[in-house]
């Protein structure tokens, strides 16, 4: 039997877990960035903020070579960091896709789910049902960043300065080789909902402007959710945790609470 594989991780903080998963090639700055401003508010949870293989600072040797592959590894993270004990779990866009995978084979350890822009049901693309690209607010005086460009609904100075310092190091990072590997085989094979319905505390938000991922193919997935809440954020795209913070925060510290006083 081959040993676990070792995920790069930030561990921080101490009470109940909480495992945050990033989404396809940034790393684990990405959550630790639009969390530990909730968690600088909520005290009594033990963050772990791990690199998925292939991201940041953890490897993929040629053995990861799918989404399941990658799931697993996360799963054999969730054993060695974790172990039997309740946890909740956080995933942002792919990570919100593993995140569902993980919520159903674990089951009743999950206290409770919060997805940040996940893949909805349409995980390929050219399949999903998203809004077509525009910008809402831009400030002109702002230097040029192609990246960024590309996926700002809000262009102003904090906005870049958080994509490039969360964002940005990510995929710089990330084993170009490995990820392509992966997306090949990119479905999971058992799909996230094709389980028993996940009845825990959850939260779903999306972008209304969010062209990577959308918030259309995400209310589908409501019925296998039955204690979500589900928010549109108008002036949000793919990073509306920091183009919507304000909210972004309000609805992270409300579920929180609800896991809270059902755990």
């Amino acid at each position: 039997m081959m040993p676990a594989m070792s995920l790069n991780h930030v561990d921080t903080g101490t009470g109940t877990p909480v495992l945050a998963l990033h989404g396809w090639t940034p790393d684990h700055r990405l959550m630790l960035g639009c969390l530990e401003p909730v968690f600088a508010r909520r005290p009594g949870y033990r963050r772990l903020y791990p690199d998925l293989p292939g991201m940041g600072k953890s490897p993929a040797p040629p053995s990861i070579a799918s989404s399941d592959d990658v799931l697993a590894a996360v799963r054999d993270f969730v054993s060695e960091k974790i172990g039997t004990a309740p946890f909740l779990l956080i995933g942002e866009s792919y990570g919100g896709y593993l995140a569902r995978g993980l919520a159903r084979a674990l089951g009743p350890q999950v206290l409770g789910l919060a997805l940040i822009c996940p893949i909805g049901v349409a995980v390929e693309h050219a399949e999903r049902n998203v809004p077509p690209r525009q910008v809402l607010r831009r400030d002109p005086a702002l230097p040029e960043n192609t990246e960024f460009s590309s996926i700002a609904v809000v262009e102003s100075a904090e906005t870049l300065r958080r994509f490039t310092e969360e964002i940005e190091p990510g995929l710089a990072a990330a084993d170009e080789a490995a990820t392509a590997r992966i997306r090949e085989r990119w479905l999971l094979s058992d799909a996230p909902e094709g389980g028993a319905v996940f009845s825990r505390p959850a939260l779903i938000v999306t972008g209304r402007q969010d062209d990577v991922v959308g918030y259309d193919d995400q209310w589908a997935l409501l019925p296998h959710y039955p204690r979500a809440t589900f928010a549109v954020l108008d002036v949000a795209g793919h990073n509306l945790q920091f183009e919507q913070p304000v909210l972004f925060d309000a609805l992270v510290l409300e579920w929180l609470e609800r896991v809270a006083v059902e755990s």
